[in-house]
């Protein structure tokens, strides 16, 4: 139990005393309540979507169910709850029961490490608007990002036909191919902040004013990887290849129906949500702004803060949704393993090399003033290497299509 507090005791005040009867129950009403907060924002979520999309395209959206339509969201979950649960003959019944689930919790468990607010005091404990903060965070992450990728192969698996499972190899392709470049821009964001905490993270960012940012601070590339892998592995246009119904039917959710096939969307919506939150917290400061120091505004100002920079990234996803084709399968492949890896492994490197000293004792301006150069000359040997790769790709491109061909013969030459 002392490792344990220990652990906890990290990242949350929470735990600063010890674990008894208070601190069970504030960490069992954050749990509801966080729960609760993520299950409507998906309902407004859908429901954002859905008039944000008619408005673009000229149409009406859901305007029945409640006021503007709020309720719809609410109605379908209603009309697929009592729908007719069907069951594949050739499923694995288990496995196909399981798989939906292994697509929801991780989502739910990667907003637990969402910093949303700052420290706030309930009674004689402290604790901040966060559900959990374990010093492994950003591990942690990464880790149910991976753990999602499995409910996805095996709901096309279990069910027991080729068109739901072609659904799923290509989820799985897709996801895997992504996960890599998210990776390597998340390692950026730790090498530059010097912790796994999410709470140190939003903290190194919110010391002094916005440009403070790991938007600003890592060069913006890391966050412009993080936004596409992140929109890729949330099978969001125009990466949806997961549902190409022209090509798969409809997906690995073709034999879903009913309540199973609604959690399948639940997630997916629920994920859109949880990514845009993680985005704020990595490289916009999370719920950092400016506020008052105290008081009840003290506490609610950075939570308008963190959903204002929230909504935002929600807004974009609904906007590429409306704008974007869907790219081809190839072209998704080639821009995972071609085009981000390479990218946001240079970048990580050429960080690195900005944070090593230079090698030189000299202390004060002149130090500083090395460090500088020596940073630029290892960001300088990067381009130049980069520049050498990207040229070797296209000669070996241009060799594989004919148009750079072998030496002509001997005999040809005569």
């Amino acid at each position: 139990m002392t490792a344990i507090t220990g652990l906890l005791l990290a990242g949350d005040p929470l735990f600063s005393r010890g674990v008894d009867g208070g601190v069970i129950v504030i960490v069992a009403v954050k749990v509801l309540v966080s729960f609760t907060v993520l299950l409507v924002s998906v309902m407004l979520m859908v429901w954002f979507e859905r008039k944000l999309v008619s408005d673009m395209q000229n149409r009406i959206g859901p305007n029945r169910a409640g006021p503007w339509g709020l309720l719809q969201t609410f109605a379908d979950g209603i009309k697929l709850f009592f729908k007719e649960d069907l069951l594949p003959d050739q499923a694995d019944k288990r496995v196909f029961r399981l798989a939906p689930y292994l697509s929801l919790v991780p989502a739910f468990l990667t907003f637990a490490i969402v910093p949303v607010g700052g420290i706030i005091t309930i009674g004689k404990h402290q604790t901040r608007l966060q559900l959990a903060d374990p010093p492994m965070g950003i591990l942690f992450l990464l880790a149910m990002s991976s753990v999602a990728v499995y409910g996805v192969m095996l709901a096309g698996w279990s069910s027991g036909s080729k068109y739901p499972l072609l659904g799923s190899v290509r989820a799985s392709a897709q996801m895997v191919s992504y996960e890599a470049a998210l990776g390597l821009s998340v390692a950026a964001v730790v090498l530059v902040s010097g912790s796994l905490l999410t709470s140190d993270i939003v903290a190194h960012q919110a010391a002094g004013s916005p440009t403070n940012y790991n938007l600003f601070r890592l060069g913006f590339v890391p966050f412009v990887i993080f936004c596409l892998a992140a929109t890729a592995e949330l099978n969001r246009p125009p990466f949806d290849l997961v549902e190409a119904e022209q090509e798969l039917v409809g997906g690995f959710h073709t034999e879903y129906s009913s309540l199973r096939f609604a959690l399948f969307f639940l997630a997916e919506f629920m994920s859109t949500v949880v990514m845009s939150a993680i985005i704020v917290t990595l490289f916009l400061g999370g719920p950092a702004g400016p506020h008052p120091d105290g008081g009840f505004l003290g506490a609610v100002v950075p939570v308008c803060w963190f959903l204002f920079k929230m909504a935002f990234f929600l807004f974009t996803y609904v906007w590429l949704r409306a704008t974007l084709p869907r790219l081809r399968y190839d072209q998704l492949m080639d821009l995972g393993w071609k085009r981000l890896i390479p990218l946001a492994l240079f970048w990580l490197l050429v960080l690195a090399g900005m944070k090593i000293d230079a090698p030189t004792t000299s202390t004060g301006f002149v130090g500083s003033l090395m460090q500088r150069r020596y940073g630029f000359g290892v960001f300088a040997g990067g381009v130049v290497l980069l520049v050498l790769m990207s040229r070797a790709l296209q000669i070996g491109r241009a060799t594989a299509d004919g148009q750079v061909g072998p030496a002509p013969a001997f005999e040809e030459t005569l």
